[in-house]
């Protein structure tokens, strides 16, 4: 067990440690101070006084806005879980009651598992937690673990989600792709072969630097290449563009079964042996016996209608 060093802790003020994270929220001194219903000139002096201990200027102003530094950036996820920890030890409810609790959940995710779970779980929430707001925020994977970090997102959902060991995670279903197409651009037939699969010209989803996106590793396993004429980061106009091309749009199977249809485009499996990672929920440590947290996590899981073991999380 790691010791606390009591005597340098008791030389510093612990308040500027929530002065700071005021700060990185605010963006401003007068903000700032008005959210810790304190004046300007204290404020001020709270920022001196922490760009002297910490040797750098923390923020810097830019505009009408006050930009964090680098050094400001690095130390802010482990203040801000500090302060959640902090909070959550002094402030431990007897009980949680979901009919009364007020509380914004920030969730990253992709596009498409917007669609699927965020209209559905409003509905639950509207019945069962009509104070619990949610706020739905694009998490590239390339991005997730620093968006947990300092706390811009409570919870993240999406294919290629690896938890780090300060985060949680928990497998919520396989991930696998389906192809669409138009019948009335492509003389295609459900379901679509081998040979005319590698032959079409492909739409697919991409949230990175590559055009093949999220089926690139997948292909790279089977060493297959495909004619890829156009990729986007949102499931919408990937269908769209196989609606007014003829093209072959390869996405997510749970989402083209449930909207590529009423576009008038054809689904078919993919005839290849893709594998790709599940789709996992991953969250801070901080948030893990949250009971509100740990709550919604379960009407998650109930909105995918989904049969998850538990103790799979790690």
């Amino acid at each position: 067990m790691e010791t606390i060093d009591h005597f340098n802790l008791r030389a510093f003020d612990l308040n500027l440690l929530v002065a700071f994270d005021a700060l990185m929220e605010e963006g401003s001194v007068t903000r700032a101070a008005r959210r810790l219903k304190i004046g300007q000139p204290a404020m001020s002096h709270a920022l001196s006084t922490l760009r002297m201990l910490l040797d750098d200027e923390l923020f810097v102003r830019v505009g009408q806005a006050m930009q964090p530094t680098a050094r400001a950036v690095a130390v802010a996820g482990p203040v801000r879980t500090a302060l959640m920890q902090a909070q959550a030890a002094l402030g431990a409810r007897e009980s949680f009651r979901p009919e009364t609790e007020r509380r914004i959940f920030r969730l990253g995710m992709s596009s498409e598992l917007e669609l699927l779970l965020l209209p559905a779980l409003t509905a639950r929430l509207a019945v069962a937690a009509p104070g619990i707001r949610l706020h739905a925020r694009m998490a590239p994977s390339t991005q997730v673990e620093t968006m947990i970090d300092t706390g811009v997102i409570d919870l993240a959902v999406g294919c290629s989600l690896e938890p780090a060991s300060r985060h949680r995670g928990l497998d919520l279903f396989p991930a696998g792709v389906s192809c669409c197409f138009n019948p009335q651009r492509l003389a295609l037939d459900a379901p679509v072969g081998l040979d005319d699969y590698l032959a079409g010209r492909h739409a697919v989803i991409s949230q990175s630097e590559s055009l093949h996106g999220c089926v690139h590793e997948a292909l790279e396993r089977i060493r297959t290449d495909l004619d890829v004429v156009m990729a986007a980061p949102d499931f919408l106009t990937v269908l769209s563009a196989a609606v007014e091309a003829p093209v072959i749009a390869t996405i997510s199977t749970r989402v083209a079964r449930r909207f590529a249809p009423p576009l008038g485009l054809t689904v078919s499996p993919v005839p290849l042996d893709l594998v790709f990672p599940p789709v996992r929920m991953v969250w801070p440590v901080r948030l893990d016996r949250d009971p509100a947290a740990a709550w919604l996590r379960d009407r998650i899981i109930e909105t995918l209608g989904l049969d998850v073991v538990h103790d799979r999380a790690a």
